[in-house]
């Protein structure tokens, strides 16, 4: 469907298209429709706007992957849908890799996001192999040696709480993008960015790029990461919430 660019709502209904697009080609799961659905009725109460509370996160989520010796960037079908273009260009000015990671088992699909991403700009992308994630059972145990497995601070847009809290017990940190600030995810991440992917994504390239152009220190990152409170954000998202002030 065409959308207006005259709508009211017409991100939110672009976006809508993208992930039926993304269903469609196989890379989104037909799950992965009740996810964003349940995420859009968050960012309805936001008023579909991105508050200084997610900036903040984001300003000290880009300091924790600057200062990163190994970041890596997991991507599931929603978020390949959404940002690829993103994604990929995160992946470039951090040298992270891209490492898909998905919940519904499907191989089949892995290599689609791959061959996805790969369309819009990735040289490499790593797919879920013999490395273990301690603590689950489910597909999204599985990551690869070279990615996951070894890095310091995984970022996770649009995750899983029991994967993200599994991550945060073998002692890596994580950064995540989440509409739910009550979800385990943003409850058990180092970083949690409570704002629509579509927005966050790209206001966290240009806030890394900023701080590089910068030169900025990796001791100054790590004390902007160490002042970071991750519980006293999730409460200002929440308190937005509540205020009833969504403009929708």
């Amino acid at each position: 469907m065409a959308v207006p660019t005259s709508h009211p709502r017409y991100i939110s209904l672009a976006t809508r298209e993208l992930i039926a697009a993304g269903v469609e080609a196989g890379i989104t799961s037909i799950h992965g429709l009740i996810a964003h659905g349940r995420g859009e009725a968050f960012d309805y109460l936001l008023g579909e706007k991105t508050h200084p509370f997610a900036k903040d996160a984001i300003r000290t989520a880009a300091a924790l992957l600057l200062a990163a010796n190994h970041p890596v960037l997991s991507v599931n079908g929603n978020a390949a849908a959404l940002v690829p273009k993103e994604l990929v260009r995160l992946s470039v000015i951090l040298g992270a890799p891209l490492e898909v990671n998905i919940f519904h088992s499907s191989k089949k699909r892995e290599r689609k996001i791959a061959a996805f991403l790969k369309k819009n700009g990735a040289k490499e992308v790593l797919l879920p192999s013999a490395a273990l994630i301690k603590g689950i059972r489910h597909n999204r145990r599985l990551c690869n040696p070279s990615g996951i497995a070894k890095a310091d601070v995984v970022f996770v847009p649009l995750e899983d709480g029991d994967r993200c809290g599994a991550l945060v017990a073998m002692g890596k940190r994580v950064v995540t993008i989440d509409l739910n600030p009550l979800s385990r995810t943003s409850r058990m991440a180092t970083v949690s960015i409570v704002d629509n992917v579509v927005r966050a994504m790209p206001l966290l390239i240009r806030e890394i790029e900023g701080m590089k152009k910068k030169s900025r220190s990796r001791h100054q990152t790590r004390l902007l990461v160490k002042d970071h409170a991750n519980k006293a954000i999730l409460k200002k998202a929440i308190s937005r919430m509540r205020s009833g002030n969504s403009s929708c």
